[in-house]
């Protein structure tokens, strides 16, 4: 007889509220005033800012509370966007925050407001390693309220930290505060429907990623696992449709759902191997993160095998799966991902093998790397991403 499981858990559930369908935008005013926020900017990239009548909508539901507009988001979030960002807010006394668009406009926010509210430089402020371990600094100052109006799905809504690219060095600087976390998401159909359909497609992979990740996980949290499970059902249905029914509005809006239970699920699992690595590979590819995660997935998965064989078996339940070993349900997400289109191999989607001594050694300074059931040393993550390129 199996013994039972310890079921000693700490699960808190953040302050999160969400809006969907028809009429969720007029949630954005009444929203403000519950916090009392009367000047409110907005954080966008230039291609949802450039759709008119989407934008128009926000800004009429906004009226006056509306004092300013950024539209210089960027791609991976780039250290000098993010401080134009926060020199935006500081300019405009903004008292509230409205990220518009996809995940950089989230991170690009999210950034902003802790490097406004914390007044220091970047690198006082992220996780960095000491005496070899990695140290996120408790970071004390208020921090501006802010709500997601989301154009792709992306599990970084309702995250607590944010990570934005140093071009000069290749380094992702990772910023860690739970009040930085976004107040609530507002789901819009004719906002989801500005985003490219391959965009929706690629941003849904991490979802994917990141609930089979996070069902990976030694901690054994049922509330969590509720939570990716149907997420990963969720991108299984509906991640299909985005490609075949492009201009209909309910997939996306379902797959921005599914983001919503895998950023929180995930909270409570950690990240994971593959999610690591994405990060420090991502700007070194001609591919969106979500896709390069996506791609290493299978690999982590293998790596992690033989410490997860009894949660590597409840994904296959959760999947529908006669074989529950750990060949079968990875060959289950093979299969899957060669459903979803995604690209077999790191050269496939422009990464350099110059380039793999130099991620190796962004992703083991990577926060998510320590929160996988197997951590891996630094020849463990060398041979991963060889035999992955």
């Amino acid at each position: 007889m199996s013994a039972e499981p310890d079921l000693r858990i700490r699960h808190l559930s953040p302050a999160f509220r969400t809006f969907c369908g028809e009429g969720a935008l007029d949630a954005l005013p009444r929203e403000l005033t519950r916090v009392g926020a009367r000047r409110a900017v907005i954080i966008c990239i230039p291609a949802v800012a450039a759709h008119a009548e989407a934008m128009g909508r926000v800004h009429e539901v906004l009226g006056e509370r509306l004092v300013g507009q950024f539209d210089g988001v960027e791609e991976h979030s780039p250290l000098p966007s993010v401080e134009r960002a926060r020199a935006f807010l500081a300019d405009h006394e903004a008292d509230a925050v409205i990220a518009v668009g996809g995940g950089s406009s989230v991170v690009t926010a999210r950034a902003a407001t802790i490097l406004l509210g914390e007044d220091r430089d970047v690198r006082q402020l992220c996780t960095r390693r000491e005496s070899g371990r990695l140290v996120s600094p408790k970071l004390s100052a208020p921090k501006l309220p802010q709500w997601v109006v989301p154009s792709s799905p992306t599990t970084a809504y309702a995250k607590a930290g944010a990570a934005v690219l140093d071009p000069e060095t290749g380094e992702r600087l990772a910023l860690y505060d739970p009040k930085s976390r976004a107040q609530g998401v507002v789901l819009d159909a004719g906002m989801a429907l500005t985003a490219p359909p391959r965009l929706s497609w690629s941003a849904a992979l991490n979802i994917f990623s990141m609930a089979v990740e996070g069902l990976q996980s030694r901690r054994v949290d049922p509330l969590a696992d509720a939570l990716l499970t149907h997420a990963l059902r969720t991108v299984v249905t509906w991640l299909p449709q985005v490609l075949k029914d492009p201009d209909q509005a309910a997939p996306r809006l379902q797959l921005m759902l599914a983001a919503i239970m895998s950023g929180q699920g995930s909270d409570h699992s950690g990240g994971g191997l593959a999610q690591a690595l994405s990060h420090a590979i991502g700007p070194r590819s001609s591919a969106p993160n979500g896709v390069v995660e996506a791609l290493l997935l299978p690999h982590a998965m293998r790596f992690n095998a033989n410490v997860v064989p009894d949660r590597l078996a409840a994904v296959a339940g959760y999947l529908g799966l006669a074989d529950r070993s750990a060949d079968g349900v990875i060959a289950e997400v093979e299969r899957l991902l060669e459903v979803f289109e995604v690209p077999r191999r790191l050269q496939d989607i422009g990464v350099a093998r110059e380039s793999l001594a130099e991620v190796v050694a962004h992703a083991m300074d990577d926060w998510a790397i320590t929160a996988g059931p197997r951590p891996p040393e630094e020849q463990d993550v060398r041979d991963l991403i060889t035999g992955t390129w």
